[in-house]
């Protein structure tokens, strides 16, 4: 057995070596290095271990994307099969394999409405970069080549290629890589409780619409592609948008022929109550896409789910769509992901998410957690949840930026056995899809003690 000494050395080991040689995303390089990154060692359900012999409940699911939680040997099992028999060839010349295949039949049968034409990737990324070609380039089909703006919305996430960052609406982005990729417009956020408190949330919703009605005008109605957006914003803090305002966009994208893009990275595969964000919503897409839960994580895929409109017109068109990657359609991770739908229908994930551990999950955190002095609100969706830290309840008063409050309350929810995220002052929650009503109580009450010690710490600094 290793004994603690033991374990600190292999730690600090490891440590030096990532500090050596490994630069990580969405990370401050030299401060990571000074501090030494956490070394997670093994996991198991919805809880990790690091290198020194910590437990930690993860209520991120690792990125938004191990849904069916960690360990689970069906898929370890899916993924050797097909390395065994066919580890790897690409889905160009005209070639397939049955795992990209019966994937796309798969994912078609699950997709809301007309979606039933599927092309792989590797990331989100890299998902949201073909939904960008291919809603120019089903302009280009139609004879409308002018027709090539998109318009995304402030603070959203779409990825962090330069597409991704470009269609993202996150300025600590967009300063890093310009110039970014033209023809593309933003809109507000249809954050109610951050920028809509003289508002009712209908009225808000509908001026949060009304921003993009604006924006075709402004720029021409025969200049815009495509509106794209996140049917919660996740990475932006979990904006759920007021009740309204998805069909007031709807009625605007058809109003003005628009193309509707959901992007469903986060809020597919079960996360909200349904297979896909779009349906909890009631919102009707052209074209979406997808990645993290559709393997749980477990290997790196994700696709684009096109309806029959933009599908038709490429079928028909006499010419390649000139887009693609090595990996698409990698028949390692279609198994995976197929494995992982299979063990989603077999365990009625949906249904648990959607009548019992969702509701259950979101009021033990109104229970549990929105009286906290720190929690000016929260807001979810089956099992996710984003939570405003404010400095005061009354007024919605934000702590200063120099404080950092999020990242305050983020280090002592690691410190403390718990995974919570923080995006600028709002805490994030979304734990794997089959957490037991028992760890949704440990989680509550881990996250109930790590508010109280964060609050502590505002006051130490004078707030």
């Amino acid at each position: 057995m290793t004994n603690n000494t033991e374990q600190r050395q292999d730690t600090r080991d490891i440590q030096a070596a990532d500090a050596a040689h490994h630069l990580h995303p969405f990370t401050n390089t030299g401060a990571l290095n000074a501090k030494g990154a956490r070394v997670i060692t093994h996991a198991d359900g919805v809880y990790l271990w690091d290198s020194e012999g910590n437990k930690i409940l993860d209520g991120m699911a690792g990125l938004w994307c191990v849904n069916m939680g960690y360990g689970r040997q069906e898929l370890v099992d899916a993924a050797q099969q097909q390395m065994q028999t066919l580890p790897y060839y690409n889905t160009f010349f005209q070639t397939t394999h049955m795992p990209a295949a019966e994937l796309a039949k798969e994912l078609a049968s699950v997709t809301p409405n007309d979606l039933n034409h599927i092309f792989f990737a590797g990331s989100g990324s890299e998902a949201v970069d073909t939904i960008l070609r291919l809603v120019r380039q089903y302009w280009v089909i139609k004879g409308k080549p002018y027709r090539n703006i998109v318009i995304s919305r402030n603070n959203a996430y779409h990825g962090s290629t330069l597409a991704g960052t470009s269609l993202g609406g996150m300025g600590g982005m967009h300063k890093q890589g310009a110039p970014l990729v033209p023809g593309i417009e933003h809109i507000r956020q249809p954050y109610w409780y951050g920028e809509g408190a003289d508002m009712s949330e209908e009225d808000f919703g509908k001026a949060c619409a009304k921003a993009l009605e604006d924006k075709i005008l402004e720029v021409g109605p025969d200049n815009v592609a495509a509106f794209i957006g996140e049917p919660i914003q996740g990475a932006g803090g979990v904006i759920v948008p007021p009740s309204n305002y998805w069909a007031e966009i709807q009625k605007i994208c058809n109003k003005y022929d628009i193309l509707l893009a959901a992007d469903e990275v986060i809020c597919g595969f079960g996360r909200t109550g349904s297979w896909f964000g779009s349906q909890t919503l009631g919102i009707k897409p052209d074209i979406i896409s997808m990645a993290k839960g559709m393997s749980s994580g477990y290997l790196p895929i994700s696709a684009v789910a096109v309806g029959g409109r933009i599908a038709n017109a490429l079928i028909e068109h006499d010419d390649d769509f000139n887009h693609g990657f090595t990996y698409s359609g990698h028949p390692a991770a279609a198994a995976v992901a197929l494995e992982n739908i299979r063990l989603m229908k077999q365990e009625n994930i949906i249904d648990y998410v959607a009548n019992d551990i969702g509701p259950y999950f979101q009021q033990q955190l109104q229970e549990k957690l929105a009286d906290h002095p720190l929690v000016g609100r929260i807001d979810g969706v089956g099992l996710v949840a984003g939570m405003a830290l404010v400095k005061d309840k009354e007024t919605r008063e934000l702590y200063p930026e120099d404080i950092d409050i999020g990242t305050i309350c983020r280090d002592h929810c690691f410190s403390n056995g718990l995974i919570m995220r923080a995006t600028g002052s709002r805490m994030v929650l979304s734990p794997p899809l089959v957490i037991t009503r028992d760890q949704v109580d440990e989680l509550c009450d881990k996250a109930r003690q790590c508010l109280d010690l964060t609050l502590e710490s505002a006051r130490k600094l004078g707030y």
